[in-house]
């Protein structure tokens, strides 16, 4: 069984494999681009009894990682802070490269067996990443409120009532009528964040529309 680590970067991604006692016997670095993973196969299929580690999995990794998992290959992800620390316990203080990373991560793989496997993307990551989104939407939505509240109360006699939304702000706002340039001033300030509460209120609702068509998939 051939273990093959990789250490991904933006534009290149350096493969290393190892035997079972975790001694390198091939590397090799390849750019990305749209053929990277047709060569990064071209190139395993030599070992078909073969493993994958790819550092950082969810961050650069990911998009590698996930086409391996797609492929049927068995990949597992190596936290950056796992194959960081395997070079700082490596011998000989060499200076740090591509190569020498991917091979940490390949021998991480090869003696710990407590690393996440990485499963092909569905719609249960699809699910999670519109939740997020929504989540965000929702988090932004009450900071746009608060501080359309903060300058209404000083545009209008005893503020805007508690329960705002963006139509009742758009009617309280018909009724003034400023004074000074400092006013006229709030009332922009009043007009772009209604503006900023119905674009979130309409992405809220596309995230939610959204979400309901992947569960009825």
């Amino acid at each position: 069984m051939i273990l093959i680590g990789v250490d991904p970067h933006k534009s290149s991604h350096t493969a290393v494999a190892v035997d079972a006692a975790g001694h390198q016997v091939a590397q090799r670095r390849f750019a990305v681009n749209a053929g990277t993973f047709r060569q990064l196969m071209r190139w395993c299929g030599q070992w078909p009894e073969r493993r994958f580690a790819v550092e950082g999995a969810g961050g650069l990794g990911r998009s590698l990682a996930q086409q391996l998992a797609a492929s049927g290959e068995n990949v597992v992800d190596v936290p950056s802070t796992l194959s960081a620390r395997a070079r700082l316990l490596a011998t000989g203080g060499d200076r740090k490269t591509d190569a020498k990373d991917a091979l940490h991560v390949a021998q991480v793989a090869l003696f710990r067996h407590d690393l996440r496997p990485v499963v092909q993307e569905d719609q249960t990551t699809i699910l999670r990443l519109l939740t997020e989104r929504r989540d965000d939407l929702v988090h932004e939505r009450t900071r746009v409120l608060n501080r359309l509240h903060a300058v209404l109360r000083d545009l209008l006699p005893g503020g805007a009532p508690t329960g705002l939304s963006a139509g009742k702000a758009a009617a309280l706002m018909k009724g003034i009528r400023p004074v000074t340039a400092t006013d006229n001033c709030r009332r922009d300030i009043a007009r772009d964040l209604l503006a900023g509460l119905r674009r979130l209120d309409r992405d809220s609702a596309a995230q939610f529309a959204a979400g309901s068509g992947v569960l009825a998939r």
